[in-house]
């Protein structure tokens, strides 16, 4: 897979409490409709052709997800109606209103004909209006399957068209400082012999193995919800979650444990300080204070201030799990287009076109980089974020994705509240049984409230 230049700061709403991948930014939405006509041309890609569509008629209505990306959209739509003639309309919900937005417009009798259908919930709502994408020519471009919902009957409902990913960002310069390469790094037991070396030796060496695990509220996010993970993750796929379940067993909070204790033991802060906050582990990293940082994908642009490509990587979330050696970051979205099975054949057949010029044609993967970030096609733009480029990299090995489960999660600032209240007692000397009695208790607790 090809990659290119990223925004600064992509998707920056990951860093927020409710983490929903590419999310809205905007609260103003907008209409812009192409009507122009012309002959059609031939898009290219590095000088190889590439077939221009021919929609017989049909046009295309876009009801889009991402309202930052708005405009670059517009202009897209307008290229490409100016290069085959075929008609885009480009509308954009304002922020956080894209439900009501797709509700109302899908009740319209020129309804859109690629919309978002982002995660099962939406599957089972939406479902029955998503035309089945299995064997059409943007799914076989497909790099992975990972970032595709299926319905309950194994209809591909809707495909990712970006992903982010989160794991361990790892200085490569120190850790050869230290010794190490990152082909030493390959499962729980191999970094935590790492860590604990680089840790026993932080005096020595300069600098220790990972950054500060702060508990406030613009750091606990990355434990309560992106760590809290890794357990949710397990758990799901070994019962074979589709919507959030009213109750979860906590089967894998020994993995939780594993690299919470890894993360707090082998580091400068002590533990029992995490819940007062105060601390920036991105200044901590930036200044070489330590070689690993818990983040994810859209630290990049920050990182890259303060560090060379070649001294930057992401390494999966090891913790212990069976087979983890064969993990690759943790990736997902919500950005996932569906096609509307009532439009007319002329108008699926446009849009199912220009969806796969957006994915192989030099100028729709630029943009479609630019504007979401890693797209996960065989042609996508090549792409300078280095972690973006890790992840591509274990994902083209075959190493399975570790998927976003936190997004089940109900009710979800307030159950992640009652964790970090209990993870904040366990680091000052607590019972790790307060951890487990918050993420299972806590969760059915969340689950009733939100669905009484």
């Amino acid at each position: 897979m090809k990659k290119k230049l990223i925004s600064a700061l992509l998707c920056v709403s990951m860093v927020a409490a409710t983490l929903v991948g590419c999310g809205n930014t905007s609260d103003q939405g907008s209409t812009t409709e192409t009507t122009e006509t012309t002959e059609t041309t031939e898009a290219t890609d590095g000088g190889e052709e590439v077939a221009a569509p021919s929609a017989e008629g049909g046009s295309v209505y876009w009801l889009n997800f991402k309202p930052e990306a708005d405009e670059a959209l517009q202009q897209i739509a307008a290229d490409y109606t100016a290069e085959t003639g075929v008609e885009v309309k480009v509308v954009t919900a304002a922020s956080g209103n894209y439900e009501s937005t797709l509700t109302a417009e899908m009740d319209k009798s020129n309804a859109p004909t690629l919309f978002v259908v982002g995660n099962q919930a939406a599957v089972k709502t939406w479902g029955k209006y998503c035309l089945d994408l299995k064997g059409t020519d943007v799914y076989n471009e497909l790099t992975t399957d990972d970032f595709t919902l299926y319905d309950a009957d194994g209809k591909a409902c809707s495909i990712g068209y970006c992903y982010e990913s989160f794991g361990i960002i790892t200085n490569t310069k120190l850790l050869g400082e230290a010794g190490y390469s990152l082909d030493d790094i390959t499962d729980f037991d191999s970094l935590k012999a790492v860590a604990d070396d680089i840790h026993a030796r932080a005096d020595e060496l300069g600098f220790d193995a990972f950054t500060s695990s702060g508990m406030d509220d613009s750091s606990s996010w990355r434990f309560s919800g992106h760590l809290a993970n890794m357990p949710l993750y397990y758990e799901a796929k070994e019962d074979n979650w589709t919507e959030c379940p009213a109750e979860i067993k906590g089967t894998y909070l020994d993995l939780y444990k594993n690299i919470w204790d890894l993360y707090i033991t082998d580091s400068a802060v002590d533990p029992a300080t995490l819940a007062t906050g105060g601390y920036d582990a991105e200044a901590e990293f930036k200044d070489g204070k330590a070689v690993f940082f818990q983040n994810g994908t859209w630290e990049y642009g920050a990182l890259s201030e303060s560090w060379a490509d070649e001294d930057l990587a992401m390494i999966p979330i090891y913790c212990g799990a069976e087979g983890e050696e064969n993990a690759a970051l943790c990736s997902g979205t919500e950005n996932c287009w569906a096609v509307n099975v009532n439009a007319s054949e002329a108008d699926q057949k446009a849009t199912l076109d220009f969806m796969y010029w957006l994915v192989t044609s030099e100028k729709g993967t630029q943009m479609m980089m630019e504007q979401f970030g890693e797209i996960p096609y065989k042609n996508a733009a090549e792409n300078s974020n280095v972690f973006f480029q890790y992840a591509a990299k274990y994902i083209e090995e075959g190493k399975y994705t570790v998927e976003w489960t936190f997004n089940y999660t109900p009710n979800v600032n307030d159950w992640r509240a009652g964790l970090v209240a209990a993870m904040n007692q366990y680091d000052a000397g607590g019972s790790w049984d307060n951890v487990v009695t918050a993420f299972t208790a806590g969760w059915a607790q969340q689950y009733k409230a939100a669905n009484e």
